[in-house]
């Protein structure tokens, strides 16, 4: 379900309809690997999978507990690959070190805007959008709050992380008021860390620029149960043919 500025629609069949080009153009991929350099921090390791032939790019960060390698930030760079966004995804210099724990985040902010000049030089005239998994996507926006990411055309949220799971509040989202361009949040209905009830009026508040899409049955992981009748891998088509479509609309 996708709701903007209020209103909603469902999709079903959006992964399906985009299956056939998605899986054609996955042959044609490569990758390749990066460092960054982080000031005051040295620099941290990075991954680009990228089609032949993108159309926009996603600098895409991590989340807290997992680095860019996790299998979820490998299968939705792997999907949108096939839909024509090429990924550059990244580490935060707390993961670099092997450490469990998370950087200060004014290191954070730091490595959020050192990865956006990197996505900002390969996309060259191509659209980019930035944001990431949870805390990954929250530190991108903080980021663009406290000062615009250039070339950034848009944020893309892969399970915003709006509260501590058992801990329902709204201070997490105060700053996204002062992001001025697009946003997109790609939320699972069972997501324990976001409570739709509180976020579904953020999102209305935030205007036209912000579009909310809930995935059915999905939990924060965007992992979805037996019972939903639906595979994880569906899933990850859902959201990578969200993300492209709502690319094409504000790029």
């Amino acid at each position: 379900m996708t709701r903007t500025a209020g209103r909603s629609r469902r999709e079903p069949q959006e992964g399906r309809e985009r299956r056939e080009p998605a899986e054609r153009d996955a042959t044609t991929r490569h990758e390749t690997t990066r460092r960054i350099a982080v000031p005051g921090a040295g620099e941290v390791s990075a991954l680009v999978i990228a089609p032949q032939n993108p159309q926009a790019w996603y600098v895409l960060a991590h989340g807290a507990g997992a680095g860019m390698r996790h299998a979820f930030m490998d299968a939705i760079a792997r999907k949108l690959a096939g839909r024509r966004i090429a990924t550059l995804r990244y580490q935060f210099p707390y993961v670099e070190r092997g450490s469990r724990r998370i950087d200060p985040e004014p290191l954070l902010l730091a490595t959020v805007r050192a990865a956006v000049g990197a996505g900002r030089e390969l996309a060259g005239r191509l659209p980019l959008l930035a944001g990431g998994k949870s805390m990954g996507g929250r530190m991108t926006s903080r980021a663009a709050a406290a000062e615009p990411l250039a070339g950034v055309l848009g944020l893309v949220f892969l399970g915003f992380p709006l509260h501590p799971a058992g801990q329902p509040g709204v201070s997490r989202a105060e700053h996204l008021s002062r992001v001025s361009i697009p946003l997109l949040f790609l939320q699972g209905t069972r997501d324990t860390l976001a409570d739709l009830t509180l976020l579904e009026p953020i999102v209305s508040q935030l205007g036209k620029r912000a579009t909310l899409h809930m995935i059915d049955q999905a939990d924060h992981g965007f992992h979805v149960t037996q019972k939903s009748g639906r595979t994880d891998d569906e899933v990850m088509d859902e959201l990578a043919g969200a993300l492209a479509k709502w690319q094409e609309e504000v790029t």
